[in-house]
């Protein structure tokens, strides 16, 4: 295995693989020497030997000795490493999003299924028993008629970012090869490293972070792919004058035929709906389902006396229903179980799960950027509002272009 982008999620995959013993690391690939440093340390104290370093993850490409690649870096950088990872017949674990726009999930889905690479992608929570079990009580049609799913992450732990002045780019980083295919910037400390997702030009803020997850879980429960319409309002209402670009308050509603989507954020407080931070709540007329990584039970709803005579429960209810597993372990050897057997129908998140909620997620992005109500026109795949269309890609800078479809 080679790691490409150290930091965060990328060395919480590594970290999860290695748990299985057929599995070594022989490459660790970033852009700042210190993080590579860091890493190494921390492998070496558990025992592991040090892994080849790179600088280029397009040299670690070449090393014969890499078999499977797991991608951890920003957002921006997901479509092309992934693409030449493929090229270059390695297997794939990706961070999600899987992209950074529309047009880079294009990319990414039609080279990957043009090949025979084995390619999962980081939405570990398709892995994760407890997730599946509310699914398959979702599909079971106990609820009755879901006419609402609702997808949401309040997250307290996120404070304002004050805005510092643009510095000398940090001993030790290859910052030109960290922008890559972004617009050419001085360096701040503010876009690197975590904070690199509250900035369009790398990332789509809470909507393609914690959103991927859950409303991943919001399509798989309504077996839905493409929305109607969309539209959102929000803004940065809690820190108006910090250093983020992205929303930290927003609410999107995505139409399908017969129900509705909503995606709600918001950052520096935990408030969210049914007393949950985060999650995912089915509503139907016979109760509703709410789940998150806490768990899941059901609510039933009451009949009413001009429906029966009977103003009990409509069904019964679920109590909560605790997590027993680590999703992203379960998850990893998911892969590996692919990797082995060279059968890409085991995987739980295979590029296509990636695609769609990716997808949906950037279409949510552009109704803000464009403050309008949006028509989506799946057989020709965008917008009916060319300003919309204008956002389904993002031009790449620095020699970089965006693969061929």
């Amino acid at each position: 295995v080679g790691l490409i982008g150290c930091n965060g999620m990328g060395f919480a995959n590594l970290l999860s693989i290695l748990k299985n013993s057929e599995v070594e690391v022989v490459a660790l690939c970033d852009v700042d020497k210190n993080v590579l440093a860091a890493k190494t340390e921390a492998l070496e104290k558990a025992g592991i030997k040090k892994p080849k370093w790179y600088g280029d993850y397009r040299k670690m490409l070449e090393d014969k000795d890499v078999d499977v690649v797991i991608i951890g870096t920003p957002d921006h950088w997901h479509c092309l490493q992934l693409v030449d990872s493929v090229d270059a017949g390695k297997d794939v674990y990706c961070e999600k999003p899987i992209a950074n726009s529309i047009a880079e999930c294009n990319a990414m889905l039609h080279k990957v299924n043009a090949s025979d690479r084995m390619v999962q992608i980081g939405q570990w929570q398709r892995s994760q028993p407890h997730f599946v079990d509310a699914i398959n009580y979702v599909h079971s049609g106990k609820l009755g008629q879901i006419r609402l799913a609702k997808a949401w992450a309040y997250q307290g732990w996120m404070q304002s970012i004050p805005v510092v002045p643009d510095a000398p780019v940090p001993d030790g980083v290859d910052y030109k090869m960290w922008l890559g295919p972004a617009p050419e910037r001085p360096f701040n400390k503010n876009r690197f490293h975590f904070n690199f997702r509250w900035f369009w030009d790398y990332a789509g803020g809470l909507m393609t972070d914690w959103g991927v997850h859950l409303i991943d879980y919001a399509l798989y429960g309504m077996k839905a792919a493409n929305p109607k319409s969309v539209m959102a309002i929000g803004g940065k209402f809690a820190y108006p004058d910090d250093a983020e670009e992205t929303p930290d308050t927003l609410q999107t509603v995505y139409e399908f035929d017969g129900f509705s989507l909503l995606w709600e954020h918001a950052t520096g407080i935990d408030g969210g709906n049914y007393g949950r931070d985060h999650g995912i709540a089915f509503i139907g007329n016979n109760g509703t389902l709410v789940l998150n990584r806490g768990g899941w039970e059901v609510i039933p709803e009451r009949d009413r006396p001009h429906w029966s005579q009977d103003n009990g429960p409509k069904i019964e209810a679920v109590p909560l229903q605790n997590v027993e597993a680590n999703g992203l372990d379960l998850h990893t050897v998911n892969f590996l179980d692919a990797v082995k057997s060279r059968d890409a129908s085991l995987l739980n998140a295979p590029i296509q799960v990636g695609y769609d909620t990716a997808r949906v997620c950037h279409m949510g992005n552009i109704a803000f950027k464009t403050g309008k109500r949006l028509f989506w026109n799946t057989e020709e795949t965008k917008f009916g509002n060319d300003e919309a269309n204008n956002h389904l890609g993002k031009k790449y800078h620095n020699g970089w272009e965006l693969p061929k479809t």
